[in-house]
């Protein structure tokens, strides 16, 4: 199973519509805050994807969760922004609760910064901001021989 990871949206319904289409393989787009609204648009275009959301910092006013937990593939995945696990300031809040889920996937947003890593049995993707000409966004593929994350440039 594909996932296509995108956050940080910032109003740019065109990057984020860019990476959709891109990535015609995949079942799921997790959006991981900060661009509730273009989400909202774009998902009526594309009804056979999953549109799974969480709420950003500049997401005012928005009644999505913080967090969200799914079990995809027999892989737990943990997804939020990231800005109440004060990421900007290291990783251990935001692992932490990841574990205390017992997720094998962490996906938080908020830095701008993308990022894969692999730590004790926990992968971690941020995928980095979709927004603009440097924009950035991750795929995660769940298969039967493990679990694969990869940042992709627009």
């Amino acid at each position: 199973m594909r996932i296509l990871v995108v956050s940080d949206t910032h109003h740019d319904v065109f990057s984020l519509r860019t990476a959709i289409l891109r990535q015609p393989k995949a079942e799921v787009v997790i959006h991981l805050g900060d661009g509730e609204e273009e989400a909202a648009q774009l998902k009526p275009h594309f009804p056979d994807k999953a549109f799974l959301q969480v709420r950003g910092n500049c997401d005012w006013g928005s009644a999505l969760p913080i967090f969200g937990e799914i079990t995809l593939e027999g892989k737990k995945i943990f997804y939020t922004h990231g800005h109440v696990y004060n990421v900007k300031y290291g990783m251990y809040q935001i692992v932490c609760a990841a574990r205390e889920r017992g997720a094998q996937v962490l996906l938080f947003g908020h830095t701008h910064q993308a990022v894969t890593d692999y730590e004790d049995g926990l992968y971690l993707m941020n995928p980095g901001s979709l927004h603009g000409s440097e924009g950035t966004y991750g795929i995660l593929d769940i298969t039967p021989a493990g679990i694969v994350t990869n940042i992709v440039r627009l």
